[in-house]
Order: C-alpha cells, then structure tokens, then sequence
C-alpha cells in the first residue's frame, strides 16, 4: 500500500508568522517557539501593511488554493508553499523542525499536543470568558455583571484546579526530573504554559500572587521562572518584539481581580 510522503520544503524557507499587530495574542505561542529555536522568521505584527496582509487571508472572497483551505483567522503559519493556523496545530508542525519535541520519542510529539491543549483551555481560553462570558460581540462593560460572577468562579475554582494539574504532571515520572513538562527537556508545551501564566499574572495579579505564595504550585511557578530566564527568552522578553497585553486574550479589569 502506498503512502503518501510529506512536501519537501527548503530548510532556507522563511517562517512567516501571520498576526495581528499590538497584542501577543494567540501568536505569541508561536513567536515564543520560533525565538526559543533561535529560528529566523517574519511577523506581520512588525511590517508595513501587516494588518492587510493578516486581512487578506481571512477575506471571506479567499477560497485558498489548490493545497490550501481558506483560513478563518490567524495565527497562521507561512512556511514555502504551506498556510496552516491554528495555535497548536501550527506548533505541532513547529515542534520537532524547532527541536522543541523529543528527538528519540516517536509519540512524545502527542504527549506535548495534549499538554499545550489543556493549557490553552484552561488558562488562555477560560481567562478570555471571564472578561466575555456572554458574547465576545458585545463589549465588557455590556456584561460586568456576569463577568464579575465568571471571575469569582475562575479564581476560585477553575485556576486552581489547571495549576493543580500541572503541578502534578511535574511530579509525575513522565517529566523525568520535575523541571519540564516531558521528557527531562524545555519543549514546546512548556513555552505554551509559560506564556499562559504570563497572560493570567496580568490579568489577575492579586490571584497568582496568593495562589504562589500559598505554596501548592511551587513546581508550576519554578517552571515558569525557568522559562522566563533562559537565555534567548529572557532576550526576547526584553526586547521591542515583545508585544505589551491590551485589550486581547489577557486583560487586567481590577474589579474582576481578587478584593
């Protein structure tokens, strides 16, 4: 039976990341992976005409091509002939071309996925609702209310449970030390979790600050100061590429913070 064989692409072919430009977003896992790697690539969030470039692939009169389904929205990955979105389908392509999946573990690739999924459910996804949790059409001030309610749920019961799990996926014996997520090494996942507790400081920072001076996630917060001090992150993080959270994923509503 034959198989069909994956396109060739030239290793000299640009990454090009495709996002909008004055928020991280949902991009940022995808800038974090490619700086991580030390990978050359371009961002729209970055070029002239960036917006229209964004705009134009998720027209509603783009039908794509012959390789290539119309995109609904970004983040998307350019890479030669390819356009893929999707945050974590684009980091799975990313992952072992960046050397951020392990190298002699041919299903470690999927151990990864599923950790950067529960991230972003939990602490990327959920973290939006509470600031729209009736309809992003309508603006916060249209549901504070019910905002208000969705946070006091989030940081009572939702936040506690994701940063308990993690914590115990880093006692487990899968993350070979307690350092990383999997495998005894930085991968991707673990730049996904870092960037979501990232975003979640932001948004609630009376929260995390108890939750990591309570102790019970000693092994979360370690994780995240590890990734925030290596050497290309810290770089990064330091640098004018590093986009400030505003109105996006991630947004700061003091009332919705803990009292």
């Amino acid at each position: 039976m034959a198989t069909s064989q994956p396109p060739k692409r030239q290793k000299t072919s640009p990454f090009e990341l495709i996002y909008w430009p004055g928020a991280p977003g949902r991009g940022e896992h995808v800038r974090l992976a490619l700086e991580a790697a030390g990978a050359s690539y371009t961002d729209t969030a970055f070029i002239e005409n960036g917006m229209k470039l964004v705009l134009s692939h998720i027209d509603a009169k783009n039908l794509g091509d012959a390789s290539n389904p119309p995109l609904l929205a970004p983040p998307i990955l350019k890479h030669g002939d390819l356009l893929i979105s999707q945050t974590s389908n684009i980091l799975l392509y990313l992952g072992p071309r960046l050397g951020l999946v392990p190298k002699d573990d041919e299903d470690g690739i999927y151990k990864i996925n599923e950790l950067a999924l529960t991230a972003l459910d939990g602490l990327s996804n959920e973290a939006h609702d509470t600031h729209h949790p009736i309809a992003n059409a309508l603006y916060y001030e249209d549901q504070k209310p019910e905002a208000k309610k969705k946070s006091e749920d989030y940081i009572k019961m939702r936040l506690p449970k994701f940063l308990g799990y993690f914590e115990r996926v880093l006692k487990g014996e899968a993350s070979k030390g307690g350092e990383w997520l999997y495998g005894g090494e930085m991968t991707y996942a673990d730049l996904v979790l870092f960037q979501c507790l990232d975003g979640v400081k932001f948004a609630f920072p009376k929260a995390m600050e108890r939750l990591e001076k309570e102790g019970k996630f000693k092994g979360v917060f370690g994780l995240y100061e590890r990734v925030k001090g290596t050497t290309k992150i810290k770089t990064y993080l330091e640098s004018e590429r590093r986009q400030t959270y505003s109105l996006g994923i991630y947004r700061h509503y003091p009332e919705l913070d803990e009292d």
